[in-house]
């Protein structure tokens, strides 16, 4: 019987099992390359609405490219660094003044965990992205 409560997991684990993204991926390998690099969310969280859609209407782009027979290439990517970086990683650490950077933390140990901090999140918003059905190449995302 159909139950529209259980259809999103059921494509899900039936793209999963079948690799459907992968084979959809590789269609058009004999085309000629048409090349897409992703502008980069920052990588400090969970996914919201303004960067599930803006992946989605990229995601709709990239499918009517490859109906046209074009071998797209989409690289997703992800900014590890800058000011939304910084502020999470101060907040997590309880740093109130950018002074206490330097005398409590030390710019080293305070670089360590802004990479870490980012790194933690490229695989939570890879599987949210791949949770919206969004097909890039997760496996091979570049770092800013």
């Amino acid at each position: 019987m159909f139950e529209k409560e259980n259809l999103e997991e059921e494509v899900r684990k039936f793209w999963d099992k079948n690799k459907t993204d992968k084979k959809a991926l590789s269609l058009n390998n004999e085309a000629k390359p048409y090349y897409f690099l992703d502008g980069p969310p920052y990588a400090t969280g969970h996914i919201h609405m303004g960067t599930a859609w803006n992946k989605i209407l990229k995601d709709f782009y990239l499918r009517y490219n490859r109906m046209l027979g074009k071998n797209v290439w989409a690289r997703p990517g992800y900014d590890c660094h800058g000011l939304p970086t910084e502020l999470k990683v101060e907040k997590k650490l309880g740093i109130r003044d950018k002074k206490e950077i330097e005398s409590r933390v030390g710019i080293a140990k305070f670089n360590e965990e802004c990479y870490k901090f980012s790194t933690e999140f490229i695989g939570t918003m890879n599987e949210e992205f791949e949770n919206l059905g969004v097909w890039m190449d997760w496996d091979n995302p570049y770092r800013t």
